[in-house]
């Protein structure tokens, strides 16, 4: 079963938020509720949630390639 819930954590303050990732696209960009830091997902991720959340996003969860 694809979870979709993953927690995000700030590489800037360490500010951690669950949140509900989509499940048709993929999400690039996120904005800290905390410092305002925006992240980009690193070289070689495809979204912030494989970059900074606990949980791969649900593409790569179910063994596809991330939405591109």
């Amino acid at each position: 079963m694809t979870e979709l819930i993953s927690v995000i954590t700030c590489p800037e303050c360490n500010h951690a938020k669950s949140e509900e990732m989509p499940t048709d696209a993929c999400q690039w960009f996120y904005q800290c509720a905390s410092c305002d830091a925006v992240l980009k997902p690193k070289p070689g991720d495809c979204c912030v949630y494989c970059s900074y959340g606990t949980v791969p996003c649900p593409p790569i969860q179910n063994g596809d390639a991330c939405c591109g």
